[in-house]
Formats: structure tokens, sequence, C-alpha cells
């Protein structure tokens, strides 16, 4: 035993060494490579996010944009259209900014933009950061912790998403009203690890992640633009990709009450409500997923992006509205 836990930790020792390596020279010495086409990898490591980091983060960001932000937004796959509405905008691209990492995805820019939607004040993510791109889930939700940093008190979060209700058509709109969060089952959590009470509590309670406010308003503007027949509310099953999924999973997403699945923005709302923001969000159906073992349909990331484009402006519209119909940017502050 003594002789196999020996070889165990010489082998553990040898495996991490040509990886600090290169880490060490593909940011010395590759670094405008890694500027244009790469993220740094050193944010690939699964270490904890410090306080200190979203603090030079939130510095570097209010020394380039003199915008208090109230409301945050994250564009999903081909949704990016979100941040052109937005007036007087100041984009600051990903790769600029300290400690942030970088979308590598097709259909997810990877810049931030201030400015206003009507007379709120708004940053937007035009383009997420997934953990299938290499991040930890804590390094994807770097983003939102940034976010309550500079003032953001309500998080409204988009994405794509596979319809996995029989009576969702593609191009729907659903409005997730709870999550079931898979990669949490194996202990992969953004909470995970020592606990800073400046971020929020140990242990917060998920059961009024979704606001109860935000979506009695979202409902009420779905009424307004008259998109009722589009429109649904449902659990988003979030996976972790990037494949996409197989029949039996399908099946069983089902089964367990999923009306939809993707593979982002619930380690986002968690963290965000975590953080003490109010949160809602959405998923634009953009494929149905595959349920039977005689269909020869694939899913695939350009369908994703055109059932995007088809539906963005009814999403766009929605989107306004509800930001609209927040007294002044602000809701009172949420427990969790």
């Amino acid at each position: 035993m003594d002789h196999l836990l020996l070889n165990i930790k010489s082998y553990l020792a040898k495996s991490k060494s040509p990886i600090k390596s290169k880490n060490h020279h593909h940011q010395h010495h590759n670094h405008n490579h890694q500027q244009q086409n790469s993220p740094d990898l050193s944010l690939h490591e699964n270490r904890f996010i410090t306080h200190e980091e979203i603090d030079e983060t939130v510095k570097y960001l209010k020394s380039k944009v003199s915008i208090e932000p109230t409301i945050g937004i994250i564009c999903g796959s081909g949704l990016g259209g979100l941040a052109d509405l937005i007036t007087e905008p100041v984009s600051v691209e990903y790769k600029d900014i300290p400690h942030f990492p970088v979308s590598t995805v097709h259909g997810h820019a990877g810049t931030l933009v201030f400015g206003h939607l009507g007379k709120a004040s708004v940053v937007c993510m035009k383009g997420r950061i997934h953990a299938y791109e290499g991040y930890s889930l804590a390094r994807c939700t770097f983003p939102i912790r940034v976010m309550k940093g500079l003032g953001v008190e309500t998080l409204i979060a988009t994405n794509a998403a596979g319809g996995l209700n029989e009576h969702f058509n593609v191009t729907d709109i659903m409005m997730i009203k709870d999550h079931i969060f898979f990669p949490g089952f194996s202990g992969n959590n953004p909470l995970r690890g020592p606990n800073d009470d400046r971020f929020g509590i140990r242990f917060p309670a998920m059961n009024t992640c979704y606001d109860q406010e935000l979506m009695r308003l979202a409902e009420e503007a779905v009424d307004k633009l008259k998109i009722n027949k589009h429109f649904q509310k449902g659990v988003y099953a979030m996976v972790g990709g990037p494949n996409f999924e197989t029949v039996a999973e399908a099946k069983l997403l089902r089964m367990v009450g999923s009306d939809a699945v993707g593979m982002s923005t619930v380690h986002e709302t968690m963290v965000a409500h975590h953080s003490g923001m109010r949160v809602i969000a959405f998923s634009l159906i953009t494929n149905k997923i595959v349920m039977g073992y005689d269909s020869d349909d694939k899913a695939n990331h350009e369908e994703v992006l055109a059932a995007a484009k088809e539906r963005s402006k009814d999403f766009e519209n929605l989107i306004q509205e509800i930001v609209a119909s927040i007294p002044n940017g602000h809701i009172v502050a949420n427990d969790n």
C-alpha cells in the first residue's frame, strides 16, 4: 500500500509540472496570441474568487466608465442584439479587464456594454462564460460578482435552450420559474469552498432564487406586447456540455420535471441570488430535444443561432418592457 501511494504521489508531482510550465510560457512569451485567440489559462485553475480580485476589477471598470448600473443583463447565444439597444454605450472588452474570463464561443462577443436602456442605467454582458470552456464555475460567475460590486441590484439572464416539454415550440420564450442544477449533484458548485461573508451567506436558500415581483412584471409585459402565444413558464435544467444530450439523458431530464435544458445560467443566477440581487431569467427555445431513437434529427449550434435570430425582436422588446417597469431601476432589497 505504501508503495502504491508513493507511486501515485510521484505521478501527481510529475503531472503538475508541465502544466505549470506551459501556463508560464503562455503568459509571458505568447501574450499577443493569448489576447486575440484564447483565454488566459491561469484563470482556468479551480481556485476560489477573492474579494481583492473583485475590488481590483471594479476599480478598473470605474476608471473607464462613469455610469453606475443598477441592472445587469446577460445575453445568451445569438441574443447579443439586446446590447445594441443600449444608448450612450461604453464598451469594454473582456480581454482588457483584470481577472476577467474570456468567452471563446461563436455567438458570444466578449464585451461588457455600459449605458442606458430607457431611463435605467445598465451593464450588459455581450457573451457569457461557460464551464465547458475550461473555467471553474466560480470563475464563470466572476462577472456576476463584479456586477454586484458595481452596484447592480437586479439581474436579467437570458439563454438559448433545448425544449423538453412537448407543448413547447421552437422560438417560444420560457420564463424560468425554477431550476435543476445537475452539476451541483456531484459537488460542482460556484459557492463551494471557503465562504466570504462579504459575498453572501454560507447556506443560501434557492427556493426563492427567481423573484416573484419581477416575474409578475414580466407577465404584464407579455400581455402588453401581445406575445402570449409564444410565452411559457417552466423549469430549466443545467448540464455541463459541450455535447448535446443523449435520448436517455433527455428522457431522464423530462422525467424529473425539466421543461428546457441548457449549459449555462443557473450558476449565474445562484451567485446573483447569493449576493442579494433580484433575479429573473428567460430561455429562448431554439430546438426540440430529440426524445426518440428512431429520429435522425441532430441538435447543432447553428440552428440555435438561427432560432434566436427569428424571435430576437420579441425577446428584446420584452426585456425593454421589464426594465422600464422597474421604478428608477431599483427594487426593494431581497433577503437570502
